[in-house]
């Protein structure tokens, strides 16, 4: 499968650790969604390769949250048929609002299947 270079980027630094990463508030298990900038009505999960990039991100208005990893399995396993019912985009090693490539959930988790290891 030929993926776009950031989405293909992230996919070699997660198929080693069968591991990503989001940025979840502790109190309320509340994850960072917000208004995608590419894909008009749809919201964009942010996601992130490693925990270094994830917690740049914790600061201002999600200084309360904290580096909560997801991994390979647990997505195909839950979050793919939870995220489906919404109109949602996956940001990868996501920067900022303007400098965010973002992939429709089917592309994303297909992706993602393609480095499950199963153990």
């Amino acid at each position: 499968m030929s993926l776009p270079e950031p989405l293909n980027q992230f996919i070699k630094h997660v198929e080693t650790t069968q591991t990503f990463y989001g940025l979840q508030e502790p109190k309320s298990q509340e994850w960072v969604i917000l208004d995608s900038v590419n894909f008009e009505e749809h919201d964009v999960m942010p996601l992130w390769s490693t925990t270094e990039l994830a917690s740049v991100h914790i600061a201002d208005e999600w200084a309360d949250y904290v580096v909560a990893p997801i991994t390979v399995a647990d997505w195909l396993e839950f979050w793919v048929e939870d995220l489906s019912n919404d109109p949602m985009v996956i940001g990868v090693d996501w920067r900022d609002e303007d400098n965010c490539a973002e992939y429709a959930l089917s592309d994303y988790s297909q992706a993602i299947i393609s480095i499950e290891k199963y153990v």
